[in-house]
């Protein structure tokens, strides 16, 4: 839920596994709870719920969780609590840019946490609409290589779902289609029986900015530092990493 940038599989990234798998589990019942708020317990007569479900049980998200969730999204437990969508705009080193997607009972807290995260990280929290007009909203699916599926077997399952093309990376392939197909080529990679390892609607940027050693290792300090705030739900950047900066960054660690 943290974007699709090269360097966000690196084995540079956090090491505090079981604190991490919190983490996601946490973002993952916070949708659940707005999907219920929103549209009702039904997990049947409600899309949007059903797929918040369907992401958590993928992420492996205890049912338990998942059901508590629901109910107290829903209303039925008492003690149901208003969530508040709020994105902030950064700027990072080498003119790299984040925009920074939070979900909140508190927004004061969720502002001072991000400024504070964004300034003692070497960032810059931007004014809005400087940073955003570089991303567009896409439906994003990540298909590993490693199965061996091609680009053409992609093409094939997915041509007539919307998608509006294909990328290959170093260890995976990206689809992006509209949000509005992201389902259409989830369903199309289903019944071709292709695995993939996401599918998000994410903000992507074709103006990509590849960094250096020194400004990757300040970028992954101030996505790091994003990351750990409890309001944050999604980062989405136009940082990317060639691929002697990963193999030096893998050396350091």
């Amino acid at each position: 839920m943290a974007g699709h940038s090269k360097w966000a599989n690196t084995k540079h990234r956090k090491a505090a596994v079981d604190a991490k798998r919190a983490k996601i589990n946490g973002r993952y019942i916070k949708h659940i709870e707005v999907a219920a708020r929103n549209g009702g317990p039904d997990v049947e007569g409600n899309p949007a719920l059903a797929l918040a479900v369907q992401k958590a049980k993928k992420e492996s998200v205890p049912n338990d969780n998942i059901d508590r969730a629901i109910k107290r999204g829903a209303g039925l437990t008492g003690d149901a609590v208003e969530y508040e969508e709020i994105t902030y705009e950064v700027r990072g080193p080498a003119g790299s840019a984040l925009l920074v997607e939070c979900l909140t009972d508190n927004r004061n807290r969720a502002a001072a946490d991000v400024r504070t995260a964004v300034t003692r990280s070497g960032g810059t929290v931007a004014d809005p609409g400087s940073v955003a007009y570089m991303f567009q909203r896409k439906g994003v699916v990540t298909v590993p290589t490693a199965d061996g599926v091609t680009e053409d077997d992609l093409l094939a399952a997915v041509l007539e779902a919307g998608v509006e093309e294909v990328l290959e990376r170093e260890e995976h392939f990206e689809v992006h289609s509209e949000p509005t197909d992201l389902q259409e080529v989830v369903k199309g990679l289903d019944d071709a029986g292709i695995r993939y390892d996401s599918d998000d609607v994410a903000f992507v940027s074709e103006m990509k900015i590849d960094l250096e050693l020194d400004d990757a290792k300040k970028f992954i300090r101030l996505h790091d530092a994003l990351d750990d705030l409890d309001d944050v739900q999604s980062i989405h950047t136009n940082a990317d990493l060639s691929s002697e900066t990963l193999a030096a960054l893998e050396a350091e660690t």
